[in-house]
């Protein structure tokens, strides 16, 4: 990858943080303010392991469109009867079942599934049949909650010692399985549902064909991919540390997420994200952040978003970065910085037009060669720690993830097996 312009330096100064803030968050704004000691005083990319933090609760509801930013432990638990907000195992019918299974000495896989993405009962007995044919013992089944978007479960799962966990949901619970996996050498088989897909999209599974990919878990190939990992400081002071399969970012983009209307999204799928991108634009600010790759030295820069990519596809096939491999060990990064009406012209021109179809012909990449443009620039290490204030919006495989003051990401090279289908094409990855 070609090395990226220079930042422009140009940023406003970050708002006064409040008196009482925690002494991190405060750093956190002094950084942002071009504060090298400030930055390396606070960094959260210090002695990091290869595995998300267990400890801590689910964010899923620390961020609401109105701007009023709630801890996970404002949000009361749904622990109503058709919704239990604990970890659910059920049986082959859909039933209540104990959370401890039975031992068996066969190979055993589970299913993890949101029963509002899929039709369960088809699905459950799908998955049993092929296990029952593979000679493997009857499967396991969890079904997601409000309080468990399905890492809960797959920890539940693997602490029956399970071969395989297959997910079936959205692009939430996928990630949410995925970082329960992460670094396990337990294979993940991902059954496509939901409105984007991106991982699956990504690695070029078949998005209809369900029965391919659960026979997947059976005879097919596995194929080792990199997982992101994204510690975030909340405006509170608080850490936590959360795993991400395609990208995290932050500022519009993850405001755009918010933005967007679910019930929209449940009518035209991903198209919806056009209309959050819209209501976004009316009142996107550019804010200041320091940032620093692994190894490299700090910058400050005026941005829009950040993107931090484990792969390069977007919805309707946008090549974000064009470059991103999922099994190079690489942290790709994008920073948006466009100036203007004509800035996001240049944005995107970059992401539509130049990735997405220039760079397909060798006459494209020649005129893309001689291009300057800082709208969009791309990075690319190990990792990179981003410090900015005020607090700014997050997101993780497209959920919003609350705010954040500063977040390290990198990735675990290798760290998840996934499934594939047998002879399936992997030389694009």
């Amino acid at each position: 990858m070609a090395a990226p312009d220079e930042p422009r330096d140009d940023a406003d100064a970050p708002e006064t943080v409040p008196a009482d803030a925690p002494a991190e968050v405060k750093a956190d704004a002094a950084a942002a303010g071009g504060s090298d000691d400030h930055f390396h005083a606070a960094r959260l990319g210090d002695d990091v392991g290869d595995r998300p933090r267990k400890d801590v609760p689910h964010p899923k509801d620390a961020a609401e469109p109105d701007d009023t930013i709630h801890q996970p432990e404002d949000v009361e638990p749904d622990s109503s009867a058709e919704m239990p907000g604990k970890t659910q195992r059920v049986d082959a019918e859909g039933e209540e079942a104990p959370i401890d299974a039975e031992p068996t000495q066969k190979k055993r896989a589970a299913l993890v599934y949101n029963p509002v993405k899929v039709d369960p009962d088809t699905l459950r007995a799908r998955v049993a049949e092929l296990s029952a044919a593979a000679d493997w013992a009857e499967p396991l089944f969890y079904e997601t909650t409000v309080d468990d978007l399905g890492d809960d479960a797959t920890r539940a799962a693997l602490d029956e010692k399970v071969d395989a966990v297959l997910v079936a949901g959205g692009d939430g619970t996928v990630r949410a399985v995925a970082e329960a996996l992460t670094s396990t050498g337990v294979t993940l088989t991902i059954i496509p549902s939901g409105t984007g897909n991106l991982l699956a999209r990504n690695l070029n599974l078949p998005l209809t064909d369900s029965d391919a990919m659960i026979r997947s878990t059976f005879e097919g190939d596995v194929l080792s991919i990199d997982t992101g990992i994204a510690r975030i400081r909340r405006a509170s002071g608080e850490i936590e540390e959360h795993g991400f399969s395609v990208m995290a970012g932050i500022g519009l983009d993850a405001a755009m997420i918010q933005n967007t209307r679910d019930d929209l999204k449940k009518q035209v799928g991903w198209v919806a994200y056009v209309d959050g991108a819209a209501r976004s634009l009316v009142s996107a600010k550019p804010f200041r952040v320091m940032y620093q790759l692994d190894g490299h030295r700090l910058h400050s820069a005026k941005v829009h978003s950040v993107l931090f990519a484990n792969c390069g596809a977007l919805q309707g096939g946008v090549a974000l970065i064009p470059d991103a491999s999922i099994a190079d060990g690489s942290l790709d990064v994008a920073v948006l910085q466009p100036s203007g009406v004509l800035g996001w012209l240049g944005v995107w021109r970059k992401i539509v037009w130049d990735n997405s179809v220039l760079r397909k012909f060798r006459a494209g990449r020649r005129v893309l060669e001689r291009r300057k443009d800082s709208s969009v620039r791309y990075l690319r290490g190990t990792g990179i720690e981003l410090a900015t204030a005020p607090a700014q919006p997050i997101e993780l495989d497209g959920d919003e993830f609350g705010e954040a003051t500063r977040v390290y990401t990198r990735i675990v090279p290798g760290g998840l097996s996934v499934a594939l289908p047998k002879g399936h094409d992997t030389s694009s990855l």
